[in-house]
């Protein structure tokens, strides 16, 4: 099959579930099956349920497409395509390659991420404001430690 070319990724914080879906070229019904089907996959939900993604669960949408519509994978094969190619990046970082082409081991400034949290507190009007509880907060610190961890380059 021959890949669909698909719009640039904008340089933004998060993106609605229309947009994600222009950008991967599927529906959002589509997204919202694929949340279920691949765990990597889980939006920051805000009030009244709706699903804000983030840059790299755009990227991993992406290549959740590719797998399934143009290398004709099945949503179990492609579930442990991406198992694999984690696996594989993981195992690169371990022998002290770089883990991937244009990627950087990224710190992460306390009061910088507070200023920018602060910030998007700042740029919503009350009705679009978002509640976290602390264990979203945790699940979110957790996350991001690892996702640091992934792309460390001593792994």
């Amino acid at each position: 099959m021959e890949k669909t070319l698909l719009p640039p990724i904008p340089v933004k914080r998060y993106f609605t579930i229309g947009e994600v879906a222009e950008l991967c070229g599927v529906k959002p019904h589509v997204l919202r099956y694929w949340e279920q089907e691949f765990t990597q996959l889980r939006p920051m939900k805000r009030r009244g349920n709706r699903r804000y993604y983030q840059h790299h669960e755009v990227l991993m949408i992406r290549r959740i497409r590719d797998l399934l519509y143009d290398q004709g994978f099945t949503i179990s094969g492609a579930r442990n395509k991406l198992q694999e190619m984690v696996q594989f990046e993981r195992e690169r970082r371990k022998a002290g390659d770089v883990p991937l082409e244009g990627m950087e081991a990224v710190e992460i400034d306390r009061e910088e991420f507070e200023a920018a949290l602060q910030e998007d507190h700042e740029a919503h009007d009350d009705a679009e404001r978002p509640t976290f509880d602390m264990s979203q907060l945790a699940r979110l610190r957790r996350e991001l430690y690892e996702i640091r961890e992934l792309l460390s380059p001593n792994h």
